[in-house]
């Protein structure tokens, strides 16, 4: 059963869990909210959303270079204590990250990250092929913000779909690690190298 969109934003909007954890909670909880915060919690998810604050002083950076020696990745993970970041769980969490920028090549880990310029440039050629097609204003806008939000699902790392698993972007990935190692982790930062570019 598909959920109301405006039933997924206000649970993500108390919650802060990931746009696809909401629905399937919203699927198990036959559309009511409470319940889906329930299940959310009862998941882990939710704890996610009440550790972002906390200060990330430790953490690794990983390299990767592609077989073929013709890609390779800079990334910067970090979390509260040197105890997780030593864990071997938390190192593969940061070689899949590096595994999704060199195959997903993101612009930028979220949306605050994209530059003005390039949001600008992306509306201006929205906006020319909505112009061609004569669609009314009210829906021209619409079809324009839809586009908009196709793209920052295709640059902004944190959106993508994660490439192990594209049922889950890799913000619910990221959520999902908070709650099991119980630290904040943020992804700090990240180049992507490649030959000729």
């Amino acid at each position: 059963m598909n959920q109301p969109i405006n039933k997924v934003k206000e649970l993500r909007h108390r919650t802060s869990a990931g746009v696809l954890n909401c629905k399937q909670a919203l699927e198990e909880a036959n559309g009511d909210i409470d319940k889906a915060i329930e299940v959310l919690r009862k998941k882990g998810i939710t704890k996610a959303a009440k550790k972002a604050e906390r200060t990330t002083s430790a953490g690794l950076v990983d390299a990767y270079i592609h077989p073929g020696e013709r890609l390779g990745v800079l990334i910067e993970v970090n979390v509260e204590t040197d105890f997780v970041a030593r864990n071997q769980e938390f190192r593969r969490f940061v070689r899949d990250l590096s595994l999704q920028v060199a195959a997903a090549d993101p612009v930028a880990i979220d949306r605050d990250g994209v530059p003005v310029e390039i949001i600008e440039r992306e509306k201006r050629i929205y906006k020319e092929q909505v112009s061609q097609s004569g669609k009314p204003a009210r829906i021209a806008e619409k079809i324009i913000q839809g586009k908009l939000e196709k793209f920052y699902a295709d640059v902004c790392l944190l959106e993508q779909p994660f490439v192990k698993t594209p049922g889950k972007t890799v913000g619910d990935y990221l959520k999902e690690q908070i709650a099991k190692f119980g630290e904040n982790i943020r992804i700090k930062r990240f180049v992507r190298f490649k030959v000729g570019e």
